[in-house]
């Protein structure tokens, strides 16, 4: 009977990992809808299914090792092309930090096949503890531009697809004009960094209308992610000097962050190898918290650009003036300071939040919600479906509208 018992629950086992890993490899709508709704059928409740893909899928070792070039095409019919490094000894147990390395130099035409566009200098990359990946950018497609805010995340989550990635240390390293995209998505997208590298590059960029961008950058927007700069004393286009005064209010806004200057250093890595043992120490002091106790975000738009991590802001009470929301939280209560916002959502996660318990939500004073909130099998499946993130999965959404009735 023992036998029996240990048989029968090793086979339920396999069977939720199957399941699971048909949700993680599905690549289109009819695949994603047919292993949803295996996975809505076998799990007794929502716990359970959460268990499942917090585990994740089987992983398999019939996967590419090396350099190699990929693709997809994006949502605005481009075909975004991208170069990934892998350890030799890839071992599907082990789960492995991933590296983005933006490339400078994006004012050029479209990136062709072949591997000629990144094998110089992409292909020596390789370690044998981590994955590279080096995306192209080009003129229709700006790292600070809107396209690559899709873009980015998307082969992140074709990675994710095939290989065990640390979801609390993927980082994004940018040089010169990918510095200046580094800089885009910790200020506008930083949910799925760590942290940020930027290399002889200038965030001033981002509001350079002659770039056909001009962005507002909030401050608060960085204090979750650590950055680690680098700039030359000489730059003849970013030299450190120019820098000085964005430092200065990262120190003011107390956002954590490394500013090495290279002396006599120009627009060039020369300085990387000696740099490199900081940088790693950085790296590994830095891990992703992806449910923080405190957390803040400014947004002059609700289309994209309106979320950290557990906080998404739903609407603007004035679109004239960005919404800032500050939360605090202490167990099942949050505290909030929201000005300019008409609504916005927290996104509950339950190693994070009692869901036996009422969950309360105080807003400028005031208590605007008390009360139990139910976890959701299909809120849960969406959130995974769009990260695959098995460190930051969500069961409820809780949405606070702070319209007058």
């Amino acid at each position: 009977m023992l036998l029996a018992v240990a048989g029968s629950g090793l086979t339920a086992e396999n069977s939720s990992r199957e399941l699971v890993t048909a949700f993680w490899r599905a690549d289109n709508s009819v695949e994603q809808s047919a292993a949803e709704q295996a996975l809505l059928a076998a799990a007794d409740d929502v716990e359970t299914l959460y268990q499942w893909l917090r585990q994740g899928p089987e992983w398999s070792t019939e996967v590419p090792t090396g350099a190699w070039e990929a693709s997809r095409t994006g949502a605005d019919g481009l075909l975004y092309r991208y170069a990934v490094v892998t350890p030799d000894s890839y071992d599907p147990a082990i789960s492995y930090p991933v590296e983005f390395m933006l490339h400078g130099g994006v004012s050029r035409p479209e990136w062709g096949p072949g591997g000629d566009w990144w094998r110089s200098g992409v292909e020596n990359l390789q370690q044998q503890d981590r994955i590279f990946v080096a995306p192209a950018s080009w003129r229709e497609a700006f790292w600070w531009h809107d396209n690559q805010a899709d873009n980015l995340p998307a082969i992140l989550r074709e990675l994710k697809r095939r290989y065990n990635v640390d979801d609390n240390r993927v980082t994004m390293t940018g040089i010169s004009d990918g510095g200046t995209g580094a800089y885009f998505f910790a200020f506008k997208q930083p949910g799925e960094w760590a942290a940020f590298l930027p290399y002889i590059g200038h965030p001033g960029v981002l509001r350079n209308p002659a770039g056909g961008i001009n962005y507002r950058l909030y401050f608060e927007n960085l204090t979750a992610k650590p950055l680690y700069i680098v700039n030359g004393e000489v730059d003849r286009l970013y030299p450190a000097a120019s820098l000085q005064s964005f430092v200065e209010v990262l120190e003011e806004a107390g956002v954590e962050h490394v500013f090495r200057v290279i002396e006599d250093g120009g627009h060039n890595t020369a300085w990387l190898p000696g740099e490199t043992p900081s940088i790693e120490r950085f790296k590994a002091e830095n891990p992703r918290d992806p449910f923080p106790e405190r957390l803040q975000w400014v947004a002059d738009r609700v289309d994209r650009y309106n979320q950290n991590l557990w906080l998404r802001i739903d609407e603007m009470a004035n679109p004239d003036f960005p919404a800032v929301v500050k939360v605090e939280r202490q167990g099942n209560h949050f505290e909030v300071e929201a000005t300019a916002v008409a609504g916005f959502s927290l996104l509950l996660n339950p190693e994070e939040v009692d869901f036996s318990l009422s969950v309360s939500v105080r807003v400028n004073g005031e208590i605007v919600h008390s009360e139990i909130v139910a976890q959701d099998a299909a809120t849960l499946l969406r959130h995974a479906r769009q990260s695959l993130d098995r460190a930051a999965l969500i069961t409820a959404e809780l949405p606070i509208s702070l319209l007058a009735e």
